[in-house]
């Protein structure tokens, strides 16, 4: 089966599956879905957050691009217009605005990314841990000496960014982290490094952690990944939003899975 003809099946047997906030009897996912996965009310900051993004979409920049990932399926060269990698690379507005949302519900104060590339979802995860710091990884200098062009520009000073790939840096990185609150896993989308992450992250995660991984349907490996984080004893609740799956430890929460439309 073709990754293409994978993905359509796989979206549509997300359809079927999901239901909509009327359906959730749990109250902790039901409160998640009005007051952080449903709204969508804009505060000046996002445009310019925005405006950023757009200017990458309009650059006739091409950089070289360091890719320690699982690679990606429209590039590949080594050299790349900025354009380019962001239409293919960036977050849609509307997710990395529920990043924004996450952080802020949960009061996050340590957060950690794994993928900065040009620091557009950074911008909104600093936005909403406003009390806190952000850790950011990225394995490109490229990408993110932009990302750092933007985090300069907008004065936004709670960023700590990470250059280097997530094997060598991840640790060191929680070393210098009391704990985890929100942990958002964008990168290296294969299901054995993606686990290792995870395992990792657990190390500093509490109770009360979010953890978000990115493209749980992105290939057979990352729901086979996905599948693993669900059957973890460790993780209760799950949401399954298709793009974004969302992972929580409430250790007073009966172990659950939703797949949510919302």
């Amino acid at each position: 089966m073709s990754d293409q003809i994978r993905q359509i099946s796989s979206y549509l047997g997300h359809l079927v599956k999901a239901r909509t906030r009327h359906g959730v009897h749990s109250p902790f996912v039901y409160d998640l879905i009005s007051n952080v996965l449903r709204p969508h009310v804009g505060i000046p900051e996002f445009e310019t957050i925005e405006a950023l993004r757009q200017d990458l979409l309009d650059s006739e920049q091409v950089i070289r691009v360091n890719d320690l990932g699982a690679g990606s399926r429209v590039f590949d060269l080594p050299s790349r217009r900025v354009a380019d990698i962001a239409r293919s690379a960036l977050k849609p507005a509307a997710q990395a605005q529920l990043l924004f949302r996450l952080a802020r519900y949960f009061q996050a104060k340590n957060v950690l990314e794994l993928g900065t590339s040009f620091g557009i979802t950074t911008l909104y995860l600093a936005l909403g841990a406003e009390e806190g710091k952000v850790y950011t990884m990225e394995g490109c200098p490229q990408t993110m000496r932009i990302a750092q062009h933007h985090f300069d520009q907008l004065k936004q000073r709670n960023i700590v960014p990470v250059l280097g790939s997530f094997r060598n840096h991840l640790l060191e990185t929680l070393h210098r982290m009391d704990t985890v609150d929100l942990v958002f896993i964008d990168g290296h989308h294969a299901k054995e490094p993606t686990l290792e992450y995870f395992e990792l992250c657990m190390t500093k995660a509490h109770a009360d952690s979010v953890l978000v991984f990115d493209d749980i349907h992105w290939s057979r490996g990352m729901e086979q990944a996905w599948q693993a984080v669900k059957s973890d004893p460790r993780v209760t609740v799950t949401i399954d939003l298709y793009n974004l799956g969302l992972v929580f430890l409430r250790s007073e929460q009966a172990k659950e899975h939703f797949t949510l439309r919302y």
